[in-house]
């Protein structure tokens, strides 16, 4: 089925829900008006449709292979990633001073899930690149800037970073990577990386990796590593790929989706690479790219789900199967309830994870513009929730698509199957889901709880002194909140807090996801087909925040009643 970018959507979220207005009242993005916005928008979803779209089988059916050294990537990719790199879509946020947009992150957070949605082996290729973008203009020399950010930006050159080694995956700290000073101002870099999405291509001039490793006088543990620029070919005197550094592929993992994304084992043997940033700081260097990959990936997740979404509706529009409960039904399956339930939770959980990803890109571009303390509260509180919320989404929705097409979702040929077998690694990669709780309740609440508790009254008071039959509760999910973040403020043993990480993050996200919807409620004047939906959300998938706040705040006793041995038996 063809793919539809959801471009009413993302305009009526700008413009009523996630409070644009602030972005454009900035000096930085005055220019970054609704009309840029939605040209931006329209172009970009023509080239998810009419170009991106047709590759999402392909990716699957016949994936990047290794031959001879030589990654090999799916067809028509390689055009797929010229259309990319041509209409500018890689530099999208990028400094306008080395060939970029400058536009707010909120318009690229909205193309990079449409094209999520049209065909994610291929996304994940910019945004890697974007991410080291955004890094070597916070950290890398002047003379870094000048050679690689116009060649990333442009898309003739491509990115990733590589952090995580056969013995340090989460643990970033155990990585035994080294780098020994050459005495020139470049650095030998040996070691092995694992899980390098598109460590290679058969496409771009050349691939630039940022590899995490530990000089001789790093100390263990994270306060010990640096960050180097690593490329595949080594500039020459005139800035274009010359001789062959020393690293090379290894292989290419066997997975259970994402087959068009090359993901690589990496082999560093020497290879001359440059500090970016500050001797034994890679991980504050390598955080700014990550934090900012934290939301592309939620984005990931939604785009998966509107995708998943889309092909599951099609198929229910088309099915005929039993009789229809309803006199002036469709005669498909659309009629029968369990199926509608299906397609209005997908529909609803997309919209409240959309809308919380955006909120959370208005707050960078505001830290962004204004660098005030609040906005990078904001900012920092909401990466973790739009991270997992978002790539939860992602995989209820898609294995939800595959149920709405019944046995024949199981059956590749549908290809509903790709979806779920895609996202999947979305609630993995960029740091777990269970460690982006855990943020949550430790790092993001150690202000006292100050980011959690702004959030909450935003949000009352724009509730306040309503009285429709959303309304209350509404209220009363708001209040149970800012009782049980109290809770989690208070618990001084972090165990207690960690056991409940993942319900917290869920409920918080479950009504902020209500609030958005409610904003579309009010503005559709509680009548139109945004206000059934925000109807639908509230009355039906909001309670689920009782149960999760519930959970939340049951500390970690009953965790550790249950021994190992208790485990086993």
């Amino acid at each position: 089925m063809p793919y539809q970018a959801p471009l009413e959507d993302y305009k009526f979220l700008f413009e009523h829900v996630i409070d644009y207005a602030h972005v454009t009242s900035t000096d930085r993005f005055s220019e970054a008006s609704m009309d840029v916005v939605s040209s931006v928008l329209s172009e970009a979803g023509k080239l998810c449709e009419d170009i991106l779209a047709p590759l999402q089988r392909n990716g699957d059916t016949d994936p990047a292979v290794l031959e001879n050294g030589v990654v090999r990537t799916s067809p028509g990719f390689a055009e797929g990633y010229k259309a990319i790199a041509e209409g500018g879509w890689v530099s999208m946020s990028a400094d306008p001073e080395y060939g970029g947009m400058g536009l707010p992150m909120a318009v690229t957070t909205a193309v990079n899930e449409m094209m999520s949605a049209a065909c994610l082996s291929l996304q994940l290729n910019p945004l890697m690149t974007q991410g080291q973008i955004e890094a070597l203009e916070h950290h890398a020399s002047e003379e870094i800037k000048a050679l690689y950010l116009p060649k990333l930006i442009s898309g003739e050159w491509c990115g990733t970073m590589n952090l995580t080694e056969p013995q340090a995956g989460s643990d970033v700290g155990a990585l035994r990577s080294k780098a020994e000073d050459n005495g020139d101002g470049t650095y030998a870099i040996t070691g092995q990386k694992i899980y390098i999405s598109w460590g290679d291509n058969d496409f771009s001039e050349n691939v630039c990796h940022l590899v995490l490793a530990r000089l001789p006088d790093g100390v263990a543990g994270t306060k010990g590593i640096s960050l180097f620029l690593v490329p595949k070919k080594l500039p020459d005197e005139n800035g274009n790929p010359g001789v062959a550094n020393s690293l090379n592929v290894v292989s290419l993992e066997h997975k259970m989706g994402l087959h068009g994304s090359p993901t690589a084992v990496m082999q560093y043997d020497g290879a001359t690479g440059w500090l970016i940033g500050e001797p034994h700081d890679g991980m504050r260097a390598m955080f700014t790219m990550m934090n900012n990959a934290r939301l592309g990936v939620g984005g990931q997740g939604i785009g998966a789900a509107e995708g998943a979404y889309q092909h599951a509706l099609y198929y229910a529009q088309e099915r005929k199967q039993g009789k229809s409960p309803l006199a002036d039904g469709t005669g498909t399956i659309l009629d029968h309830a369990d199926v509608r339930r299906m397609l209005s939770t997908m529909r609803a959980e997309v919209f409240a994870a959309r809308a919380i990803a955006l909120m959370n890109a208005v707050a960078i571009d505001m830290s962004t513009a204004t660098n005030e303390r609040d906005w990078r509260a904001r900012a920092a509180f909401l990466t973790p929730i739009t991270k997992a919320f978002g790539t939860e989404v992602g995989m209820d929705v898609a294995n939800m698509g595959i149920q709405v097409h019944g046995g024949m979702g199981f059956v590749e040929e549908t290809g509903a199957a790709q979806y779920f077998r895609d996202v999947r690694v979305t609630a993995i990669y960029e740091g777990t889901n269970g460690i982006q709780a855990m943020d949550l309740v430790a790092r993001k609440l150690m202000d006292g709880g100050e980011a959690a508790r702004a959030l909450i009254s935003e949000m009352e008071q724009f509730v306040a002194g309503r009285s429709d039959d959303l309304a209350q509760p509404l209220k009363e999910a708001l209040a149970l909140l800012a009782d049980k973040t109290e809770w989690l403020v208070q618990q001084k043993d972090m165990n207690d807090r960690f056991a409940g990480a993942a319900a917290y993050l869920k409920a918080y996200a479950r009504i902020l996801g209500a609030y958005c919807h409610y904003r579309a409620y009010v503005c559709d004047h509680g009548q139109g087909a945004r206000a059934k939906l925000a109807t639908f959300y509230i009355n039906t998938l909001l309670p689920e925040h009782i149960a999760l706040l519930a959970q939340a705040t049951q500390g970690a006793k009953d965790l550790y009643a249950l021994t190992v041995e208790d485990l086993v038996a």
